[in-house]
């Protein structure tokens, strides 16, 4: 099951990632917003956060106006590593060397064409479990 969250600046992209993850029978649980009134990014992208480091969820996708908000949020949950990112490439490039848990796209810079790209990819891209790799998140975590 797929985390998601966003706030009022990420609602729409969100909207769009939920329809591709529908389309492909992907499950997902949805911590809001649940509209495009104003709203704090902070309580959602910790709430899908939590979700995938609790294990109740495997992954997750959060959505503000950059990214970059939201992301931040995500990342104070121990045990989450969420990358923005706004092309394929950093998607898969995080999932090989990162094993990032969580990705973060931004409504007001990817459209919606590209997110469905890139949230594919990421999806679909497993960890190298390279030692190497292992080693470098080993370090995030202390």
């Amino acid at each position: 099951m797929i985390a998601i969250g966003s706030d009022h600046g990420g609602f729409e992209l969100k909207q769009t990632v939920i329809g591709y993850l529908e389309k492909k029978g992907i499950a997902y649980k949805d911590f809001g917003c649940y509209d495009k009134n104003s709203c704090d990014y902070p309580v959602f992208g910790k709430a899908a956060a939590k979700a995938v480091a609790s294990g109740e969820c495997e992954k997750g996708i959060v959505f503000c106006t950059t990214g970059l908000g939201i992301s931040m949020a995500a990342n104070k949950v121990p045990g989450i590593r969420c990358a923005v990112c706004q092309d394929c490439y950093s998607a898969k490039m995080t999932r090989l060397h990162n094993d990032a848990n969580m990705l973060a796209l931004g409504g007001g810079i990817v459209g919606p064409n590209l997110a469905v790209e890139i949230t594919e990819t990421f999806l679909n891209t497993p960890f190298s479990g390279e030692e190497k790799h292992c080693r470098r998140i080993g370090m995030l975590e202390t």
